[in-house]
C-alpha cells in the first residue's frame, strides 16, 4: 500500500513555521519521527517513509501555496497513487485553535492551496486534514494573522496538536479514514 502525505505551505525563511505553513511542520514531524529526510525534487520536498509494511510519499510542494495542485498532481502520477490513499494536511481559520477534522472529502472552503488541487485533480473527494488556527485577528487582518508566526501561549497547544496530526496520519494508513475520523474529529485538544 502507497500513500501520498501532503502538507501546504509556501517556501522561504519569512513562511517557516508560521500558521499557513501548518502543513509543511506536520509533513516534516511524520518524516522526522520515522527517521526519514526530505530532500529537494521535482515541485516538492520528498520523503519516502516506510512504516508497518506501507510506503508514504511524503511531499511539501515547493509551487508555493497557490500552484500546490501541480505538485500534487505530478506526484500522484508519478507514483501511482490512488487518490483515497492521499492525505492533504492544511490550515483552517473556520476551525478554533484545540480542533483538527478529517474528512474524505469537501469543498476548498476559500483556501487557495485547496483550490489549486481541485482544479489540477478536478475534484474535491480526496482527504483532507484540517489543522484549526482559530481566527483572533482584527478585521482587515486576516492575511497578517494566517502569515504570522505562533504566539507563545499558542506553542505547546501547536505542538500537541502535530503530535495528533502524525498519529492520524499513521492511523489513516492502518485502520482506515473512517475510524480515524472517529478518533479525531470529536476530540478537543
Amino acid at each position: 500500500m502507497k500513500y501520498l502525505i501532503v502538507g501546504l505551505g509556501n517556501i522561504g525563511r519569512e513562511y517557516e513555521h508560521t500558521r499557513h505553513n501548518i502543513g509543511f511542520d506536520v509533513v516534516m514531524a511524520f518524516v522526522i519521527k520515522h527517521g526519514g529526510q526530505l530532500v529537494s525534487d521535482r515541485y516538492a520536498y520528498v520523503a519516502e517513509i516506510k512504516w508497518k509494511g506501507k510506503i508514504f510519499v511524503c511531499i511539501c510542494p515547493t509551487t508555493y501555496m497557490n500552484l500546490s495542485g501541480k505538485a500534487v498532481k505530478y506526484w500522484m502520477d508519478k507514483e501511482k497513487i490512488d487518490l483515497q490513499n492521499m492525505l492533504v494536511v492544511v490550515d483552517d481559520l473556520a476551525l478554533p485553535l484545540d480542533k483538527l477534522r478529517l474528512r474524505p472529502g469537501g469543498s476548498d472552503a476559500g483556501h487557495n492551496g485547496l483550490k489549486s488541487i481541485q482544479e489540477s485533480l478536478g475534484t474535491s473527494n480526496y482527504p483532507k486534514l484540517r489543522f484549526g488556527i482559530g481566527n483572533n485577528y482584527p478585521k482587515g487582518r486576516q492575511v497578517d494573522f494566517v502569515l504570522g508566526k505562533w504566539n507563545k501561549e499558542e506553542e505547546i497547544l501547536v505542538k500537541l496538536k502535530i503530535d495528533k496530526s502524525v498519529e492520524a496520519i499513521e492511523n489513516f494508513a492502518a485502520a482506515g479514514i473512517t475510524d480515524t475520523m472517529n478518533k479525531i474529529n470529536n476530540i478537543v485538544i
